[in-house]
């Protein structure tokens, strides 16, 4: 379907055509519509898939009919990046509407506190938001969300996973009763069925391929030990100069400076990101990433949600996420827009398990590769869940010590 069809305004279809947007994607095909009629929705997709335009869209039309000034619509997202991510595409999408939107996070210095201070208390069209961040402007009682009429709660399972709960709660508190409030979320957690209720009024619902990986991904594992990963990594790297760009995930940010080592000594442009970061650090990051200045980004699930860079060829996943969900959202990073990509998943003897329910959660078996003898010993594939051992009993047994008399 195109964008066309959906009797969109001028300048919204002026900025889809500058941005080369012609087909609507399914989730956008089924979103769009719904949002448009005003109505609540909760929609479930995976990473990769178009959900952000496919609330940006309508969202702006509807603006543009309702007409009005001050702040009527608040994002509610995860991270920094992923914020920033969404301002992006508003600027792109709206450029010909006159909208105008301000992310608020975390991370800057005092200029951008008085200029999220001043967006928040004198009127914005559209704010985009974390939650830790946004209450604490809320606790300085300027913000005024009278005017609100749209509330958007995007990667709702990963602020769900974050702690996030209580904070949406509490802003939702400040924000009028009527309302429109859409929530999009990779998974459907209970505890999103449980927001759902609080949040939503009888919303339409849309599921769309839940947790599962684009089709255009090949994934692989590698059967390894962790003293083995950094040469199985080089090993694999090496000599494709096909490979443009490369996200290698770590589930630590200690391990983060290890493997940029390991990368840059055997002679790869490579950079780390991780939450020990610096804002201006992580995105002068990304941007040589975009530019291809470096080849690999290496980083925590930091940059698992929340960051839109095309291209991305190789994604190699050193360790096995500690969630399912996150390596959907990791894979997602490769392949997208019905574009090929890799994935590759270092598995060691303790991560089976984990990595079998992986397997369980997007309803496939992975294919399971030996490292060669060059590099190492790979263990026997047995995702057998580890009981965590008895504690041994103190030398004192059961007994206990009397105090000492004082």
């Amino acid at each position: 379907m195109k964008f066309s069809e959906f009797g969109l305004s001028e300048g919204l279809l002026e900025g889809l055509y500058h941005m080369n947007f012609e087909e609507a994607t399914p989730i956008q095909e089924e979103a769009i519509p719904i949002i448009l009629e005003g109505r609540d929705l909760i929609a479930c997709a995976q990473t990769g898939t178009g959900k952000t335009a496919a609330y940006i869209l309508p969202t702006l039309e509807l603006l543009h009919r309702e007409g009005g000034s001050g702040t009527r619509v608040l994002i509610i997202c995860p991270t920094r990046e992923l914020a920033i991510q969404i301002d992006n595409q508003l600027t792109g999408f709206g450029y010909f509407t006159g909208m105008h939107s301000i992310p608020i996070y975390g991370g800057g210095d005092g200029a951008d506190w008085d200029q999220q201070k001043k967006a928040l208390s004198q009127g914005a069209d559209i704010i985009v938001a974390t939650p830790g961040k946004l209450i604490s402007h809320i606790q300085q009682g300027y913000v005024n969300f009278s005017k609100i009429s749209h509330l958007i709660l995007d990667e709702a399972d990963r602020m769900m996973d974050m702690g996030f709960r209580d904070d949406i709660k509490l802003i939702a508190s400040h924000l009028p009763k009527k309302r429109q409030s859409l929530m999009f979320s990779a998974t459907m957690a209970p505890k999103i069925r449980d927001l759902i209720k609080e949040l939503l009024h009888n919303p339409a619902e849309i599921n769309l391929a839940l947790a599962k990986p684009a089709k255009g991904v090949l994934q692989v594992a590698y059967l390894c030990n962790d003293s083995d990963k950094n040469q199985l990594l080089v090993s694999l790297i090496k000599g494709k100069a096909y490979l443009k760009k490369i996200i290698v995930f770590s589930s630590t940010k200690k391990k983060v400076s290890t493997i940029v080592s390991a990368l840059t000594q055997a002679g790869f442009a490579t950079g780390g990101i991780s939450s020990d970061f610096e804002q201006e650090e992580r995105e002068e990051m990304l941007k040589d990433f975009r530019s291809g200045k470096i080849q690999i980004l290496v980083g925590t699930d930091v940059i698992s949600r929340g960051i839109d860079i095309k291209d991305i060829n190789l994604v190699v996943n050193y360790d096995v996420p500690p969630n399912a969900e996150d390596y959907v959202h990791r894979v997602g990073r490769t392949a997208r827009a019905e574009t090929t990509g890799v994935a590759i998943t270092f598995v060691n003897e303790k991560d089976m398990y984990a990595f079998k329910e992986i397997e369980d959660l997007i309803e496939s078996s992975i294919q399971k590769l030996n490292i060669s003898s060059d590099i190492g010993q790979s263990p026997n594939w047995n995702p057998t869940k580890k009981k965590n051992p008895k504690p041994k009993k103190s030398s004192f047994g059961n007994r206990r010590r009397k105090p000492k008399a004082r």
